[in-house]
């Protein structure tokens, strides 16, 4: 670990394949936007020695961040994997976004990852998003340790981000969250801040010098050593307190001096089995320099203290039918299980996959078996396909690195697997297996799209289908009430992406228009309307006259017909074509266009020609009988309600019930949950929520999540149906 007396001295070179799971760690990187992972990232590839200087590979390129929409937006937008390699150790560094539009590539890393760097900016602290992915990860005892960065920065107080992190992280036991190195500062500049130079060691009580840009070993002084010896004390507490010797702790209070080696192997496993959460600090490296503050020592955290695959509990896996399967853990002998964690297209190999391999090792050029089970929720419909599987390569920037083999426990990119899609399980064709998806949120925020031209139409649907299949935080809906192509996405940065691929990558140029919710229209109360559909301007006549009631009925009831005609006013094979007229003018609508619901339409009498009377003249009786009754009735435009949960911080409560109050919502009640946090339930009208996902994030400052299913349609307040219905008439 970082604070080992003999810490090793350089890097090892670049990432290879690894041979056994023992020497691979896969570590996801989170934290806010800004926090400064993608600089840590390459930071620790620097001192790695897989680049050349900081986030250039060696021959050109950055290793994070390489997406043209990245360079545009300046800041990350997608999932990358790092691979490096530090004392013997191939280490898959994860670079999530932090921005919370982007919160489904995150949660790929956390699937790929067997243990996750926090990345806290000293400037900025911990956001509320970042504790709650925190929680995430505690609900499954994923090991995390906590990197703290942005120490040059004037108001960087690292005590304080210390405690800070204890707060927010620690809330069962703040002991548990301790830092292992104390910043070491240079001499105070002009401005009266004096930078940070060093660490300090508190196993150890070694002085670790960056000055230089590489790291130099050092004695404290006697001063030195009293303003460590609290904090010292108190990690060795922490860690003895989670200690397997439990004599431990009493032989230290009574004045036993422990091994610092026994220190260190204890420390290890509290880490690896998530009991302990240490906290470090690390700098980019400055020009010129070849190791970054901080980042040996996070090295040597990672390949000491966070578990190997073979460590980790695998995904639930099942055969495709749903028998149980059991597997050996990471065996790169046993059966092959592996999972497309992300999705992506280059434009001169196709379709890349991120793959994380669970069991078995995958080859190049070898056929698997591709299933996809459990996602239609998503978008993705289940398919079980054989296909024959590309290149293997590392990936390092927009570089492919090409691999032999990728055996359980790592990761690695394949080419050509046109059919698989984000969350698919891989196996051998002779024993398909399919693993248990992992929790995506919900995309809550709709965008409808048109295409631009007649040229964008004919590529439309297959680009959506392609971005679908790369994102499953992405839905597509086809809307056949509004005839509105939807997708509904995570937010706005996350739609603004998305178009912005849908462009760059597959040349479609789309127009986003407002969103239509799908209204509904309903008689008031009881009505009579006349269809009388005569004519007779030579050849073959048309007659038809049809009278019908129209009452309303409770809701979801839809569309009843009702025949009462007597003494055969109109004949019986008319009837049907009365309904059938009915219909399909309660589906144009009789108002403003929406389709007419929850009414019984009763025939009462009725005239026929016994020549001129048909099938199709008796439909456009009805139609016309049905508008003349919507002519003489109040008709009510029906707006969809949903039901709306809130999941949110007890100080947002206030402001989120006041505002979905303002939405016309009514809160149907509240309940305490975990973790300070309060669920609200209320009913909100559709058209009230469109931005909701927007607005909410604002208004709880990213502390909240809601989900939404519908409930009913029910009337629209007078003024705002007439304010739809004149929309509707400039419209046409």
């Amino acid at each position: 670990m970082g604070d080992k007396a003999n810490a090793h001295p350089g890097a090892a070179g670049r990432a290879t394949a690894a041979d056994h799971p023992a020497s691979v760690r896969n570590v996801v990187l989170v934290g806010h936007s800004g926090s400064g992972k993608t600089t840590l990232v390459e930071a620790l590839a620097l001192t790695a020695g897989a680049v050349n200087r900081a986030g250039r590979v060696e021959d050109g390129g950055t290793v994070s961040d390489y997406d043209e929409i990245e360079h545009r937006q300046q800041r990350s937008v997608q999932l990358s994997l790092v691979p490096v390699e530090w004392d013997g150790v191939k280490i898959n560094l994860l670079d999530t976004p932090g921005y919370a539009d982007f919160v489904g590539e995150l949660r790929a890393g956390l699937r790929a990852a067997d243990a996750a760097l926090f990345v806290v900016s000293a400037s900025d602290g911990v956001d509320g998003s970042t504790r709650m992915v925190w929680d995430e990860c505690a609900a499954v005892g994923m090991p995390r340790a906590i990197v703290v960065t942005h120490l040059e920065s004037a108001r960087a107080d690292f005590e304080e981000m210390t405690r800070v992190c204890a707060e927010a992280f620690g809330a069962d036991d703040p002991d548990a969250v301790l830092p292992l190195y104390l910043p070491l500062r240079g001499p105070q500049g002009p401005d009266g801040h004096a930078p940070v130079t060093g660490l300090t060691g508190l196993l150890s009580q070694k002085l670790f010098d960056y000055s230089s840009g590489e790291r130099k070993e050092a004695e404290p002084g006697p001063d030195q050593l009293a303003l460590m010896e609290e904090a010292r004390n108190r990690l060795i507490e922490g860690i003895i307190a989670e200690s397997e010797d439990e004599t431990l702790m009493d032989r230290y209070l009574g004045g036993e001096e422990v091994d610092f080696d026994t220190l260190v192997q204890d420390l290890e496993r509290a880490v690896a089995r998530g009991s302990f959460f240490p906290v470090l600090a690390a700098a980019p490296a400055a020009d010129g320099a070849r190791q970054g503050l901080g980042t040996i020592e996070l090295l040597e955290l990672v390949t000491g203290g966070f578990p190997t695959p073979l460590e980790r509990e695998a995904p639930t896996v099942t055969t495709p039918d749903g028998r149980p399967r059991d597997l050996k853990l990471c065996d790169p002998d046993g059966p092959l299980a592996a999972e497309v964690v992300k999705t992506s297209s280059d434009p001169y190999v196709g379709r890349v996959s991120l793959v994380r391999v669970f069991s078995g090792t995958l080859r190049p050029d070898e056929t698997v078996h591709v299933s996809g089970h459990g996602l239609a929720d998503r978008g993705h419909e289940d398919h079980d396909v054989d296909e024959r599987i590309g290149a293997l390569s590392a990936p390092f920037g927009k570089q492919q690195r090409p691999l032999s083999h990728c055996i359980a426990g790592d990761l690695a990119c394949v080419a050509k697997l046109n059919r698989a899609e984000t969350g698919d399980t891989l196996s051998a064709t002779d024993d398909p297996l399919l693993m248990e998806p992992w929790a995506m949120p919900d995309p809550l925020l709709p965008r409808a799209i048109q295409a631009h031209s007649k040229a964008d139409e004919d590529k439309l649907s297959q680009g959506l289908a392609r971005l679908v299949a790369e994102d499953p935080t992405m839905r597509l809906e086809q809307n056949q009430d509004t005839h509105q192509v939807v997708l509904w996405c995570l937010g706005e940065a996350h739609s603004d992406v998305a178009l912005e691929r849908l462009r760059s990558r597959y040349g479609v140029q789309v127009d986003v228009v407002p969103h239509k919710v799908s209204l509904r229209e309903t008689f008031a109360g009881r009505s009579a309307g006349r269809g009388r559909h005569v004519k007779q301007s030579g050849g073959h006549g048309q007659y038809a006259i049809c009278e019908i009631e129209v009452e309303p009925l409770p809701g979801g009831s839809g569309i009843e017909f009702v025949d009462k005609v007597v003494g055969g006013a109109v004949p019986r094979q008319f009837i049907p074509s009365v309904e059938k007229g009915v219909r399909a003018q309660a589906a144009r609508g009789v108002a403003a266009g929406y389709p007419l619901v929850d009414v019984r339409i009763t025939l009462l009498d009725g005239k026929a020609h016994s020549v001129d009377s048909s099938d199709a003249a008796f439909q456009t009786a009805g139609a016309l009988a049905l508008r003349e009754a919507a002519a003489d009735a109040t008709i009510h435009l029906l707006e969809p309600v949903a039901e709306v949960t809130v999941l949110v911080a007890d100080d947002y409560v206030g402001a989120v019930m006041s505002d979905l109050s303002g939405r016309r919502g009514r809160v149907l009640g509240t309940e305490q949950t975990t973790g300070g946090r309060t669920l609200v339930r209320a009913e909100v009208p559709e058209i009230e929520i469109g931005r909701y996902a927007v607005d909410l994030r604002s208004l709880s400052h990213g502390t909240a999540r809601f989900s939404r299913s519908y409930a009913r349609h029910e009337p629209m307040p007078p003024q705002l149906a007439a304010k739809i219905r004149e929309q509707e008439r400039e419209a046409s």
